[in-house]
C-alpha cells in the first residue's frame, strides 16, 4: 500500500471514528478504551448538544426523569414493606429510574453538574448559559417528581404497609441534622457524576446498564440522599398532610441539593478537569484557547458579547433561551 492510500485510509478511519463535535469513538492508544482526555472530549460532545436545546426540549426531557424517579421512589417503598424492611432485598429495584433516565437520554440535574460545566471550566460557555440548563432541568424534575407524589398520595397504588414505609422516609430524613444530610448528599452527588463520567468511557449497551444499576445501588445501601428521590419523598408527605411544604424544602431538599451540587461539581467534575491535560481544548475547538470566552463574556454571557464557543465547523448562534 502506497503512502498516499495509508493517508487516504486514516482519513476515512479519522472521519468516521468521530463525531461531527470532534469527540473520538474509539480510543488512539488502545481502541476499546478510552483515555482521560478522550473521554473529556466525549463529555465536551454532549455538552455542546446539550447547551444549544432549546428550554422547552429540556423541561419536558427534564419532566420525563421527574416521572422516572417516581418509579424508584414507588419500587424501593413497595419492596421495603413486602421484605419487612430487609435493607438489601428491599434496595434491588431502587436503581430502576435512574436506569431509564441515563439509557433513556432524560435529562437529570444531578447529572448536569458535569457536562455542561466542563464547557464552562473551558470557559467555552458561560456561567448564565450553565444556570440557564440547572435552573430549566431541575424545575421540571421537580415538577415529575410532584405529579408522581401526588398521584402515590391520592390513589390506592401503595399498600397500608407501603404507604407508611413512604411517610416514614422522609420524617427520618426531615428529623436527621443538616449537616449530615448535607455529606450524605455530597456522596450521593459524586455517584452521580462519576457514572456519567465512566458512562461516557463505555461503549456499549450492556456495560452501562451494569455501571448504572451498581452504582445507583450504594445510594440506598448507605442511606444517602439524591436530591430529586428526595424531593418526591416530601412532597408525598406534604400531600398526605404529614409535614408543611416549606419546612420540608427547608430541612430535607435544600441541604440535600447543596450536598448533591457540590459533590457533583466539585468533586468529579473539577478533579477530572484537572487530571487531563491541554490537549483537551486544541482537539475541541480551532484555534484552541484563542476561541475561549472573555472574563466579561464567560461571567455575563449574551449581556457583554458571545454565551457559546460552538464546536469546530458550527456557526455560533446563542444558547437558546426560549422556542
Amino acid at each position: 500500500m502506497s503512502p498516499d492510500d495509508d493517508d487516504a485510509e486514516n482519513s476515512v478511519r479519522e472521519a468516521v471514528e468521530r463525531s461531527r463535535h470532534g469527540a473520538p469513538a474509539a480510543g488512539a492508544v488502545v481502541r476499546d478504551r478510552f483515555s482521560s482526555d478522550e473521554v473529556f472530549q466525549r463529555i465536551l460532545a454532549a455538552a455542546d448538544e446539550e447547551i444549544s436545546v432549546g428550554s422547552r426540549e429540556l423541561f419536558f426531557s427534564g419532566l420525563a426523569a421527574g416521572f422516572a424517579i417516581t418509579i424508584t421512589f414507588l419500587v424501593y417503598t413497595a419492596m421495603y414493606a413486602k421484605t419487612g424492611g430487609d435493607p438489601v432485598l428491599s434496595a434491588i429495584l431502587y436503581p430502576l429510574g435512574f436506569i431509564y433516565i441515563i439509557l433513556g437520554d432524560y435529562q437529570l440535574y444531578t447529572e448536569n453538574t458535569l457536562p455542561p460545566v466542563t464547557l464552562v471550566l473551558e470557559r467555552l460557555a458561560s456561567v448564565p448559559a450553565l444556570l440557564r440548563i440547572w435552573v430549566v432541568v431541575l424545575l421540571a424534575n421537580l415538577a415529575g417528581g410532584t405529579a408522581g407524589a401526588f398521584a402515590l398520595a391520592s390513589t390506592d397504588v401503595f399498600t397500608a404497609d407501603a404507604a407508611l414505609a413512604a411517610e416514614g422516609f422522609a420524617r427520618t430524613a426531615i428529623e436527621t441534622p443538616q449537616a449530615t444530610l448535607f455529606m450524605k448528599a455530597v456522596f450521593a452527588g459524586l455517584i452521580v457524576a462519576g457514572v456519567v463520567w465512566v458512562d461516557y468511557a463505555s461503549r456499549d449497551t450492556i456495560s452501562r446498564l451494569v455501571l448504572v444499576y451498581v452504582a445507583f445501588l450504594a445510594i440506598p445501601f448507605a442511606n444517602l440522599y439524591h436530591v430529586v428521590v428526595s424531593y418526591t419523598e416530601m412532597v408525598y408527605l406534604v400531600f398526605v398532610g404529614e409535614v408543611a411544604l416549606m419546612t420540608g424544602l427547608v430541612e430535607f431538599v435544600i441541604p440535600v441539593l447543596v450536598g448533591n451540587s457540590v459533590g457533583g461539581v466539585v468533586l468529579v467534575t473539577v478533579v477530572n478537569y484537572f487530571q487531563t491535560t491541554e490537549r483537551r481544548l486544541e482537539t475541541a475547538r480551532d484555534d484552541g484557547v484563542e476561541r475561549r470566552l472573555a472574563v466579561g463574556e464567560w461571567l455575563l454571557g449574551s449581556l457583554v458579547g458571545r454565551s457559546y464557543v460552538p464546536a469546530r465547523g458550527e456557526p455560533e448562534p446563542e444558547p437558546r433561551t426560549d422556542d
